[in-house]
């Protein structure tokens, strides 16, 4: 995730329990999602799924950005509030 920033959003079709459906992120989420799948020894395509099981009401780019974040955190992250 060094270098030049990318600009834009980058679409994928991923398969979750059985069904295709797409998710947008930066180019920089892709990257450390790819990152953490490997360290896990899984496919990106598993840790979204397991993200998905887990995420509850909030969108799934959303979810996913979250659970980047929490990853490169050092700390907790505090509870999120309504917006």
């Amino acid at each position: 995730m060094s270098g030049a920033p990318a600009t834009g959003i980058a679409k994928r079709s991923v398969m979750i329990a059985g069904h295709r459906t797409s998710v947008s992120l930066e180019p920089e989420f892709w990257s450390a999602l790819q990152a953490m799948a490997r360290e896990r020894g899984q496919s990106v395509q598993a840790l979204i799924g397991a993200v998905d099981a887990e995420r509850g009401a909030r969108n799934l780019s959303s979810a996913l950005r979250v659970h980047v974040l929490r990853a490169l955190q050092p700390g907790p992250l505090p509870p999120s509030s309504p917006p």
